[in-house]
């Protein structure tokens, strides 16, 4: 990275206020303050903030080195705010918007201060403004793994959403399986029924596959898995809602099902359940 010269430290710290309201001005106009997700407010405060720890990282002895422990506070304060805008709704190009939007204000004001040296005009132009792009691109990079985890984080809730354990009556729960099943959501239905199964101590455990749109191999060996880790926990597993098309391409597979109890439907694991319970269903009257 170029070298920044003294003269111009001393210029972005002697022009703060004209510095700073040409760069809130800037920001106005991308409209980052115009709805609700952000104040004016709290825009003052953040470009405030930065602006302090920018010039204190400038006045360091290795102000070139962006990964230099100088920089530690402002790479800091970056990640945090591109963990506020991600929360906020706004997309990676309006945050990066906050660290390009100073690019104009400061060469405008290297260009009043160097206006009797264009070539040493065009060596700090060009070091203000590859430092500022590391700072962008710092930014972007933070932006998109604070946006990667919150992506990841909601797979995961919705997984144990779409995997919901119901108590079917006492000593049996059900687990009504939806879409696909792959090694990931395979292992959310393990944890969470056996869970569930000590959490209650459930004697049955009724896996319901009638939203399971396909059973192939791989899916059959994630049937086999669970069904294996509920018996170690000293449960019985029923498999249900195997349909006519499943039980032919189970059958076409070659796959072994053996010493696994399967039911066409719910309602037949259930009575299957109480009957293994020692209950029964009757009619009334």
């Amino acid at each position: 990275m170029a070298a920044l010269q003294q003269r111009t430290i001393d210029l972005i710290r002697t022009h703060e206020e004209q510095v700073l309201a040409r760069w809130m001005a800037n920001l106005v106009q991308t409209g980052q303050n115009l709805d609700n997700r952000i104040s004016a407010r709290d825009v003052d405060t953040q470009v405030r903030d930065f602006w302090r720890l920018f010039v204190a990282a400038l006045s360091s002895a290795d102000a070139g080195n962006l990964q230099g422990a100088e920089w530690r506070e402002i790479r800091h304060f970056l990640e945090d705010l591109s963990r506020d805008r991600v929360l906020k709704g706004f997309n990676s190009s309006e945050t990066a918007l906050f660290i390009f939007s100073l690019k104009q204000p400061l060469f405008d004001l290297l260009q009043q201060g160097f206006n009797d040296s264009p070539a040493d005009l065009g060596a700090q132009l060009w070091a203000v403004s590859e430092l500022l792009d590391q700072l962008g691109l710092h930014t972007v990079a933070a932006f998109q793994k604070t946006r990667e985890d919150v992506i990841q984080r909601q797979q995961e809730e919705m997984l144990e959403l779409s995997t919901p354990v119901v108590k079917l009556w006492d000593g049996v729960l059900a687990l009504p399986m939806i879409g696909t099943l792959d090694s990931q959501r395979t292992q959310v239905v393990m944890e969470s029924l056996l869970q569930r199964i000590v959490d209650t101590g459930s004697e049955i455990a009724i896996i319901d596959i009638t939203g399971v749109p396909t059973v192939d191999t791989l899916v059959a060996q994630h049937l086999l898995k669970t069904v294996t880790a509920i018996r170690l926990m000293g449960a019985d597993a029923i498999i249900s809602g195997v349909r006519p098309q499943i039980a032919q391409t189970i059958v076409h597979l070659g796959l072994d099902l053996q010493g696994i109890v399967t039911k066409a439907n719910l309602a037949d694991a259930l009575a299957l359940a109480l009957k293994r319970t020692g209950l029964s269903v009757v009619r009334a009257g």
